[in-house]
């Protein structure tokens, strides 16, 4: 496997050959080691991975709690958020380890929620894997910052989904998932939003072991990497 870091962010593709592309876009807290795992492991599935740094500018903020963390996301400027994946989307485009085989998106938490908004409204993505991507915005927040809501947006999703969900997940209802699942699907686009039951957000980051669920993080790891292989063309390595 062949690991680069870039101005956007972290690479890991296998050596040789071209092969699908996809961007990983981190949670809250940025492009951790966490992701950089996550990233080669996907690697090693037959995939070219580009884990997006959104905070390359600024370093990564200071997140001491839940509460800090949606203070934080719901400041950031979606506008901008997107414009650096959909950057990260064109490059690995362009990256001769891809060679214009198709791109797809997922993200976790944070990330999940702009993988969601990639889909409905960004360029050249051929399928989206949200992990636990919150759904829906709070009342009153700045429509600069804040355009649209992924459930929002589901009216203009452009490539099939698959959505891996915790039931227990307190900062997103089960009845948005299902919501947004049916919303998807008016569009013609493909889209299943799996809720796993016992598990709750984080459930498939290991390094946070009170979130962490391995029974629900094996199978939802494994459906993601089928079904970027399906939609993406991806051969087994």
């Amino acid at each position: 496997m062949q690991t680069t870091d870039l101005e956007l962010g972290y690479l890991a593709h296998p050596e040789t050959g071209t092969h699908p592309g996809v961007v990983m876009i981190p949670d809250v807290r940025g492009l951790y080691d966490h992701f950089r795992d996550l990233a080669r492991r996907l690697a090693s599935e037959g995939f070219a991975v580009l884990a997006v740094d959104l905070y390359r500018r600024t370093g990564p903020p200071e997140i001491p709690d839940p509460a800090a963390a949606m203070r934080w996301i719901r400041e950031l400027s979606d506008p901008q958020v997107l414009a650096d994946v959909q950057a990260g989307v064109d490059r690995l485009a362009a990256h001769p380890a891809v060679g214009g085989k198709p791109i797809g998106v997922t993200g976790f938490c944070m990330g999940g929620q702009y993988a969601l908004l990639a889909a409905c409204g960004g360029r050249g993505l051929s399928a989206c894997v949200p992990f636990y991507g919150m759904l829906a915005y709070a009342e009153g927040l700045d429509p600069a910052k804040k355009p649209r809501s992924p459930l929002d947006a589901a009216s203009d999703l452009v490539c099939p989904v698959l959505g891996l969900y915790g039931e227990e997940d307190a900062l997103i209802p089960v009845d948005q998932v299902r919501e947004f699942e049916t919303r998807a699907l008016a569009t013609g686009q493909p889209c299943e939003m799996r809720i796993y039951a016992g598990a709750g957000h984080a459930f498939l980051n290991e390094t946070r072991p009170e979130a962490y669920r391995a029974e629900a993080a094996r199978d939802a790891w494994a459906r993601m990497v089928a079904f970027f292989r399906e939609t993406l063309g991806a051969s087994h390595t």
